[in-house]
Order: C-alpha cells, then structure tokens, then sequence
C-alpha cells in the first residue's frame, strides 16, 4: 500500500507502515532525494521568520536543515543528536517519545552549541511532525540554551499536527487504517 503525496510541486508515492492495529503512517523519506529535499527546503525558507540559527533532530531533518541554511546564507546549524558523541562537552539533554521510535529516545546538542544558541532567534525545523515529541524536546533544548524560539517548521503535519496553530508546514499528511484509507 502506498499514499500519493503531493509537496513543494512534485509527487512522491509514501510506503504504509504499520505502527499500530489498524493504524499506518506513511514513510516520508527525504534521504537520498535530492529534489525532493531542495524543493521542500525553498519553499519552507520563503514562509520561514527571520532567524539566526536553524536547529533539527538527527536525522531526516538534517538535508532539509542543511538545504535551508544554504539557501539563507546561512554558514551554521545545530544538530541535535541521538547519542553522545566524544568531542562532546558539557552536554545538554532532553528526553523524547517519537511516533516512529519504539522506546523513548533522548537528545544531546554539545555545550559549544548551546553557546551558540543563547541569546539567538532560532528556527526548529524537522520533516514531520505527528506526535509532537520530538519537537517539545528540541524546544526544550532550545530553552536550556537560552535561545528564542521564533518558528516551528516542518514539510508535513501528521494526523492531529495539521490542526496545530503553533506550526508552520507545507502539507498535511493523514494517518491511515489497515486498508490504507486516510483517517478524517
């Protein structure tokens, strides 16, 4: 089963997967798509609020976060990481739920990017958003660092996020049942 999406002017067929009984999300995968992520960071970077510094999760949103800083001339991003790297210090964590990561998750941004992130207007970007965990705890993030947090953006809002006020995002993306029919 698949469902036809359309974002940033192309269509791109999502595989369903099952998360749950009778419940699929459809896999946005923007790795190795080069396209997709170049059109999906233009058009998010023309509705984006004026900012210092884009953060992002590892690891979807890393291209779209990449892509955006180019095109802004912007020379820097934050990577909020999985695990603890070596050259990491003075590390600042949050703790997070995904709808696509079976267990609980935490984020790590090392503290030379904290510094970084105090005091600047900062742009959350990732790829989807659904649940929302993974956002709260990028803002969490941001919030230790004692960055502003001037936008929230995403290519796709997954069930219940579209009807977020709190976002921006170019296109919904609905939750499905076992059939593969989108969920209203």
């Amino acid at each position: 089963m698949v469902y036809r999406l359309k974002v940033a002017g192309i269509e791109r067929d999502l595989p369903l997967c099952p998360i749950g009984e009778n419940l699929y999300i459809g896999a946005f995968i923007m790795f190795g798509d080069v396209e997709l992520t170049e059109r999906c960071a233009t058009d998010l970077i023309a509705k984006a609020p004026e900012h210092d510094v884009i953060i992002t999760a590892e690891s979807k949103g890393i291209p779209l976060a990449y892509e955006m800083c180019r095109l802004s001339g912007k020379n820097r991003y934050v990577l909020a990481r999985k695990s603890v790297k070596l050259y990491m210090k003075d590390v600042v964590k949050c703790e997070t739920q995904s709808i696509t990561t079976a267990a609980k998750q935490t984020l790590y941004i090392d503290g030379e990017d904290a510094e970084y992130l105090k005091g600047k207007k900062v742009l959350i970007v990732d790829d989807v958003i659904s649940t929302g965990g993974s956002l709260l705890s990028l803002e969490n993030l941001v919030e230790q660092a004692g960055g502003n947090i001037v936008g929230k953006m995403t290519v796709l809002a997954e069930g219940e996020a579209a009807d977020r006020n709190d976002i921006i995002f170019l296109e919904k993306l609905p939750l499905f049942d076992g059939n593969g029919n989108p969920l209203a």
